[in-house]
């Protein structure tokens, strides 16, 4: 399993340094036209050939790779920072406050993530911001359950109880004793869902709510590309196996993540 992690994280900062140096690695401007090289196979000069309009594929997928791998990064740190708010909040008050909470919570996640994705990419004009906001609006309840169940458990240990009887205030508490504790937890998790939100990204790329063409990302690839599966297969094939790798890498490294870090019981970081 350990050399499974390390091929992992390897093909994962491959891809990542290929978008962020994209413009070092390709010569190709990937929303470029050249009507002399439509649908030419993958060869040397072109390396994951062209598509429909001339393009090359390769220099899309890498440029592709920068908005939506960004996209999801942002949306999980958007989705975690407003999970951890509200889940401390909801564990550490309890009653009402949570009962309020957690019927909201509970509503956001009844509705299919995609769906509700989707509802909300309609909404507002597409774009970046759009997609970041439609994928933190389904994701930080997850996040918000999950802390909220943590500190329910942490704040009746003893180390609690000592901040409270010297006379630590509420915000201290949370903030110097609950928040160090939920972190480890919380990092794991979001290994666990950047697949998930790359996965909606390119859901949501797929059906022309994500961002605009001429700039690429890799479901927008696919969908552009479709309709020549069958005669020019190449046009989605690197766009789709630039996705499930990324995807993989991240449900193993998350997977690896939550292995090495044991939740038996509560931290009792002071």
């Amino acid at each position: 399993m350990k050399a499974l992690n390390k091929i992992a994280i390897g093909i994962l900062v491959v891809i990542v340094l290929a978008s962020v140096f994209a413009p070092l690695i390709t010569k190709y401007d990937p929303v470029k036209i050249d009507l002399d090289s439509i649908k030419i196979s993958p060869n040397s000069k072109h390396l994951f050939g062209t598509d429909n309009k001339g393009r090359d594929i390769f220099s899309r997928v890498l440029y592709g790779g920068r908005f939506s791998i960004s996209i999801a990064f942002i949306a999980a740190i958007f989705s975690l920072s407003i999970g951890l708010a509200v889940g401390l909040l909801s564990g550490y008050y309890g009653k009402k406050i949570d009962m309020v909470i957690m019927m909201f919570v509970d509503l956001v996640l009844s509705f299919p993530s995609l769906l509700l994705a989707i509802g909300i990419s309609v909404i507002f004009p597409s774009g970046i911001f759009t997609v970041v906001i439609a994928i933190t609006a389904v994701g930080w309840a997850s996040f918000a359950r999950l802390i909220r169940g943590h500190v329910l458990s942490l704040k009746e240990q003893p180390f609690i109880e000592a901040a409270r009887s010297i006379g630590c205030s509420d915000i201290r508490i949370i903030l110097v004793h609950l928040l160090p504790n939920c972190l480890p937890l919380s990092f794991v998790f979001l290994g666990l869902k950047l697949g998930g939100y790359l996965l909606t990204e390119s859901a949501l790329s797929f059906l022309g709510l994500g961002v605009q063409p001429p700039m690429p990302t890799w479901g927008s690839i696919i969908s552009l590309n479709r309709i020549y599966i069958s005669s020019a297969p190449w046009t989605i094939v690197f766009a789709g196996l630039a996705i499930v790798l990324t995807v993989m890498c991240f449900n193993i490294i998350g997977d690896a993540l939550r292995d090495r870090l044991d939740y038996a019981s509560p931290g009792c970081r002071v």
